[in-house]
């Protein structure tokens, strides 16, 4: 009865993790691509840096973007980060309920590295965690300032990781991890970066200061990473999802 049970709970986890998943990679691609439609048009609002004009679902819309931050802030600002969270908090539930659970059957295999299910668990949560700090001090080092060298460390790091994980973990759990850890990072750059850096600009315009422009910058540098992680999550998650896989 607890297998039928957890098979249920697995399949319900699943299927949310894809709809939030499709939701937060959807919204990154939009933005992406909005910002590359943005155009400079005669009496703009001070501020401006471009805008854009869509047609969708019968109606059209009018988008601006401001370079820094508007004037002032309306009362209904729409903030685009559970999208984010929900993912990573569906994403870490599917991996409890999917490895965790039988650590010592879907991640050890004695042939690679012989360990306790605890002991695989706990390198799993240590090297999730572990992948954030190493990209997070990257990003804040020099290497911030150039994208070109940033982005090659950050390919180093993710394949330097893959390589560790396949020879700690079961070929299965190996590959997940890749995109588990790829996936933590992108959620905890939302978290831990990109809207606190979002609130201290909100709370510059409340209490009537001008916002420090390296707020935007940085959260501009952090968002647009997602899109260059995400193929190699997405492909992760296929295998992951796909039951000839299983």
């Amino acid at each position: 009865m607890t297998a039928f049970a957890l098979d249920w709970i697995n399949l319900a986890i699943r299927w949310f993790h894809i709809i939030v998943g499709i939701a937060w990679i959807g919204a990154s691609f939009h933005f992406v691509w909005l910002d590359y439609s943005l155009r400079a048009r005669e009496n703009m609002n001070k501020g401006v840096f471009g805008s854009s004009w869509l047609v969708h679902g019968g109606g059209f819309y009018h988008v601006e973007k401001y370079l820094v931050a508007p004037p002032s802030l309306p009362a209904d600002l729409h903030w685009f980060k559970w999208e984010a969270y929900l993912t990573f908090l569906t994403g870490f539930a599917l991996l409890i309920v999917q490895y965790y659970w039988n650590a010592s059957v879907y991640l050890v295999d004695p042939n690679i590295y012989a360990m306790t299910g605890t002991k695989a668990i706990v390198i799993s949560v240590l090297s999730l965690l572990a992948g954030w700090i190493v990209y997070d001090l990257l990003c804040r080092s020099t290497l911030g300032e150039h994208t070109g060298y940033l982005a090659l460390a950050v390919f180093i790091l993710i394949t330097g990781a893959a390589y560790g994980f396949s020879h700690v973990f079961s070929g299965r759990g190996a590959f997940i991890h890749v995109g588990a850890m790829v996936g933590t990072i992108m959620a905890a750059n939302v978290f831990r970066v990109i809207i606190p850096n979002q609130k201290k600009v909100t709370a510059a315009l409340l209490a009537g200061e001008t916002p420090d422009p390296k707020y935007g910058k940085i959260g501009k540098q952090r968002s647009l990473h997602p899109i260059l992680m995400a193929r190699c999550g997405v492909d992760c998650f296929v295998r992951w999802y796909d039951p000839a896989f299983l």
